[in-house]
């Protein structure tokens, strides 16, 4: 029998037996507090090395969870150019003892579309009499070649006279067309050059300031501040446009939402402020719905949640989104069902496979895989035919999968980055189920992301992306002066 504890000398037992115990049980505490210490710590340095090795992959790893084709063909790029310039080679320039040639490579040098305009070059021979006779020459076929060419954008002035006419005999008034409305008044840009500038710099990634540089190539000095003057212009004339598109967008009965890190110049801090862009889009084509796939994207000043309530107001159906606690605002009236994202779920184990051993994420990865085959098999079918194979299909695995996660959630600490993986999908699943009993939806926002993803390139080739005496002034629409974006 354990006895209780005391540190008082008079209290303690003078019988050696009970000495003995004493001192056992002390231990065996002891040893036991030790042991639950040293659990804890071995879960938290093992939470803290997950969060680093996911820093220095978001930091030096690649981004996307998978290769990147534009990626692998840079890598390649080096290469091909070292063996078309040895194909271009003279024989002359060779080692005097010729190298049996290797195969030819297979190369996909493009095609030819047969709606470019095409110019014929014709190559003739100066004699068409035979050498040997005398005699006349007669056609008997050609060769014929095709080359891509280019012509290089090149300015030109459009002179624009309008004449001015008067009656010699009254002498009154004087007749004039009326000039056309301009973009920018008195300015020299024409509505197709703003449009190229708007283009190149916001789908394209090219900034104004690069773009000033191209242009002084060919002879045209242009401020950037006359640019970004150009650009905030023509952003007012766009805003109904834009404002347009957005209403239709709200019509829809299912659409996509995320959003990215917009950062703002703020004058008189010499610093920036993170701002927001969010991103609204609609894409039917994988169930084959009637409308055309769009997306409006709209500036705000931080990421707090009266923001989409704000954007969407009027909007009724299904949004899907990511995890972001926001969303949920818009669910509480009812009239918008929130779809989360597998593809978020599936980044969390796929974090915790690529830093090192980790069975539960691997199997957790396999068991999304085989919803993500399903999808790609009824991609394209309409949204009834969607449905029933989700429901035949795809309805059981998910149902193995919640209870596989409950139990690996009791066996793991609670604390670690694998419970919190865990809980993210269990917290989020009416959402994520929501794709099994309405075809339209889709299993992941991946949609969304993909329209993000010209924005984060403007966002690191152009830093900052937006300077103007109001950060709202150029998304929003306002033709003021002093607008400068980089």
């Amino acid at each position: 029998m354990l006895v209780a504890v005391t540190t008082a000398p008079d209290l303690l037992p003078s019988d050696p037996n009970e000495l003995r115990a004493l001192l056992l049980a002390e231990r065996a505490r002891h040893a036991a507090e030790l042991s639950a210490a040293r659990s804890r710590a071995e879960e938290e340095i093992a939470r803290l090395r997950q969060i680093i090795r996911e820093l220095q992959r978001h930091r030096f790893g690649r981004r996307a969870e998978r290769l990147d084709p534009d990626q692998l063909a840079l890598a390649l790029e080096d290469l091909e150019q070292t063996l078309a310039a040895k194909e271009a080679e003279p024989a002359g320039s060779a080692a005097s003892k010729p190298a049996p040639s290797p195969a030819r490579r297979t190369v996909n040098r493009g095609n030819l579309p047969a709606d470019l305009p095409r110019e014929e070059i014709l190559i003739d021979v100066a004699d068409k009499t035979c050498r040997c006779c005398g005699g006349a020459l007669h056609p008997i076929g050609e060769d014929v070649s095709q080359r891509l060419d280019l012509v290089p954008a090149r300015f030109r002035v459009l002179v624009t006279r309008r004449p001015k006419y008067a009656c010699r005999r009254c002498e009154e008034g004087v007749v004039q067309a009326a000039a056309p409305a301009r973009i920018v008044d008195a300015g020299i840009p024409t509505e197709a050059l703003i449009a190229h500038v708007l283009v190149s710099k916001y789908a394209d990634h090219l900034p104004l300031y690069r773009q000033a540089q191209i242009y002084a190539r060919q002879g045209v000095d242009l401020d950037r501040s006359t640019l970004a003057d150009w650009v905030g212009r023509a952003a007012w004339y766009l805003r109904p446009l834009h404002e347009r598109l957005l209403a239709n967008l709200k019509a829809s009965g299912k659409l996509f939402a995320d959003e990215t890190t917009a950062p703002v110049l703020d004058p008189g801090r010499g610093s920036t402020k993170t701002s927001q862009l969010w991103a609204y889009a609609r894409d039917d084509r994988p169930w084959g719905g009637p409308e055309p796939p769009a997306v409006a994207y709209v500036y705000a000043p931080d990421r707090k949640a009266e923001r989409p309530v704000a954007h969407l107001r009027g909007f009724t159906g299904v949004l899907q989104v990511d995890g972001y606690a926001g969303y949920r605002k818009l669910s509480e009236a009812g009239a918008v069902r929130l779809a989360f994202c597998w593809s978020h779920v599936r980044r969390g184990f796929y974090d915790l496979q690529t830093g090192g051993s980790a069975p539960i994420a691997s199997e957790a990865l396999l068991r999304i895989a085989k919803l993500y085959a399903v999808e790609a098999e009824i991609r394209g079918r309409d949204a009834e035919a969607r449905r029933r194979e989700r429901q035949a299909r795809t309805a059981p695995l998910v149902a193995e999968l919640k209870t596989w996660l409950e139990k690996q959630l009791a066996a793991v600490s609670r604390k670690s980055t694998l419970a919190e993986a865990i809980r993210y999908a269990l917290s989020r699943w009416e959402g994520l189920t929501l794709f099994l009993d309405d075809g339209r939806v889709e299993i992941d926002s991946n949609s969304v992301e993909r329209c993000i993803r010209p924005l984060a390139l403007t966002r690191n080739y152009a830093q900052p992306m937006i300077m103007c005496r109001s950060p709202a002034e150029l998304i929003a629409g306002y033709a003021g002066t002093g607008v400068c974006c980089a």
